[in-house]
């Protein structure tokens, strides 16, 4: 089966799909240097760099050129997820359209559904952030408030038949905790919707407790990958000579006894540390910046400022917090290599994770090929090429479930459309559809 992919960031999400039968023929990513990395992994692809909405047209014309007026089996879609969330300074509340617009990217689905009209696949995958199907932003044509997600489904719904899912992937046996929303989208003339009554294209949970699965730990997942140990107390012992994905960032000296007085195994933040690496004297207070003894800073997340320390202002539940080892990992995410990011550090090493690590977090298999990225643009950017990633180990069951659908398959275990992630989806684009229509109706009575 053929499919083109849209955002495709470093084409690792869409290894899963063509695990599961489906050969990449176009991709189009904003970066080129991403673009590459995935064409290394799609070799049968054409590639497309630049902004989709300047682009989006070359896509659909290099489709036509290598395929003909043959459709797509698959269009993949993972447009940026930045734009949607509200912790984000000048977007306002998530009910404000205004706000939400003023970040472009979240009405970058216009292209999806561009190239969705030009081209009719059998079917459409889009992946998000949940709040992907709430956040609202402004319709393009009328003003109306709508969500990214809505206004995709109601230009498509004629032709397409809708399934929607807010799911933890972590209950497909991806050892990380990464809530996500999707979209899938079958053509409603495929003959495989008949046999599939009360089911979706979703995979049906592996892992998840209300299916008899158990989630994979962090601690099982970095056994399984086995990686040698790693410290951030200097250069020699923060890299893995035999392994150049294997490495860590080297703090200095406060940075690193900070994280050291953090208990290993016990899931705590810095915030808690009490006892003075100066004089071991414990400062109970949690709100204390330095020592109730000899004044010395706490191995606490401080800075000095105008003479004086105090305590950084960040989330006190999350950040310069070490990953619980008896549950999957946190969101592997673009800041993985930043210490006071959301539980990045190691769950009993004084160190973060490394790329090698969040890969293989990330179900990222061991034979992708990353080439020289890591040489040419840094640790930075390959850590953002990973943390951007949708799991392959979800979207090659994810593919399953496609091809279930599309080949009129009743072999493949399917979601059932009365799931908990199903029905909370739903009810998340209903919510949306009714603020859109609340506003129609507040609109037409002050014209």
């Amino acid at each position: 089966m053929k499919a083109l992919s849209l955002f495709s960031n470093c084409g690792a999400g869409d290894v899963g799909y063509k695990r599961a039968g489906f050969e990449f023929k176009v991709m189009a990513e904003l970066n080129p240097n991403r673009l590459s990395v995935a064409l290394a992994n799609h070799p049968t692809a054409l590639g497309v760099p630049g902004d989709l909405r300047e682009t989006w047209r070359t896509v659909v014309g290099k489709w036509k050129d290598a395929e003909g007026d043959q459709r797509p089996d698959l269009l993949a879609a993972c447009p940026p997820c930045q734009g949607m969330s509200t912790a984000r300074g000048g977007l306002g509340r998530h009910d404000d359209a205004t706000g939400g617009g003023r970040d472009p990217r979240n009405l970058l689905v216009v292209v999806i559904k561009a190239v969705a009209e030009a081209l009719k696949p059998r079917a459409i995958v889009v992946e998000n952030v949940p709040a992907f199907l709430t956040r609202a932003v402004p319709d393009p044509a009328t003003g109306r408030p709508i969500s990214a997600a809505l206004l995709l489904v109601e230009a498509l719904s004629d032709d397409y038949e809708i399934f929607s899912m807010v799911a933890d992937l972590a209950d497909w046996g991806v050892p990380q905790t990464r809530k996500r929303s999707f979209l899938t989208l079958i053509r409603k003339d495929e003959r495989g919707l008949d046999c599939h009554e009360g089911v979706t294209p979703f995979p049906r949970p592996t892992h998840a407790a209300d299916w008899n699965g158990k989630q994979v730990t962090i601690t099982e997942s970095l056994r399984d990958l086995a990686a040698a140990p790693l410290d951030a107390a200097d250069a020699r012992k923060a890299v893995d000579p035999g392994n150049s994905m294997h490495f860590v960032p080297v703090w200095d000296d406060r940075q690193y006894r900070m994280v050291a007085a953090i208990p290993p195994n016990s899931g705590d933040g810095a915030w808690k540390n009490q006892q003075c690496s100066m004089c071991h004297s414990n400062t109970p207070d949690l709100d204390a910046a330095t020592c109730s003894v000899c004044g010395e800073p706490l191995p606490r997340p401080v800075v000095l400022e105008n003479g004086s320390w105090r305590l950084i202002k960040g989330f006190r539940t999350s950040s310069y917090t070490r990953m619980r080892p008896d549950v999957p990992a946190s969101t592997v995410t673009t800041a993985s290599g930043r210490v006071g990011s959301d539980k990045t550090i190691h769950p009993w090493e004084n160190r973060l994770l490394s790329p090698y690590e969040c890969a293989h977090i990330q179900t990222i298999p061991l034979d992708f090929k990353w080439g020289d990225a890591l040489q040419r643009w840094g640790h930075t950017k390959l850590r953002e090429m990973i943390g951007e990633a949708v799991p392959p180990h979800f979207t090659k069951m994810h593919g399953d479930a496609i091809r279930a659908f599309l080949d009129a398959d009743t072999s493949v275990s399917l979601l059932p459309a009365s799931d908990r992630r199903v029905s909370k989806a739903r009810g998340q684009l209903d919510k949306a559809s009714q603020i859109g229509r609340s506003a129609g109706r507040s609109l037409t009575h002050e014209s």
